[in-house]
């Protein structure tokens, strides 16, 4: 059964897009530690980030950087912090998370709640930074 990024991908589950290419695809998270914060996913369904092969490991970074440095742009932050959990999905994936300090990224901190109107702003903010 494919996981809910591949059904994302695939255009069964609405996403707020960022970019697509061939091999990866990037949307914001649903559940936001921060406005912005995105996730990059190869379309090749495979469980852990470290089981990539390394070319497609290395261009997922490149293809994260330039998706990051978007974010930067677009959302009021002093970095776009990394992080790579992958317990929750069954598919690879890094998350870009816009942060002012390192407390930020905690995992104990609550999830935004955001309206649709507020997600799709962000996504088209983010998305003509690239």
């Amino acid at each position: 059964m494919a996981t809910i990024f591949s059904r994302i991908i695939a255009g069964e589950i609405p996403s707020y897009k960022i970019a697509e290419d061939d091999r990866f695809y990037a949307f914001l998270d649903i559940s936001p530690m921060s406005k912005g914060h995105t996730l990059v996913v190869p379309k090749q369904e495979t469980d852990y980030l470290f089981d990539l092969d390394d070319l497609l490991l290395g261009d997922m970074a490149v293809f994260a950087k330039k998706v990051a440095k978007a974010i930067e742009k677009a959302v009021s932050c002093k970095r776009v912090g990394m992080m790579v959990i992958g317990l929750e999905v069954p598919h690879a994936h890094i998350h870009l998370i816009p942060i002012r300090k390192e407390g930020d990224m905690s995992l104990a901190n609550p999830k935004l709640q955001l309206p649709a109107e507020e997600f799709e702003e962000i996504a088209e903010k983010i998305r003509q930074m690239l």
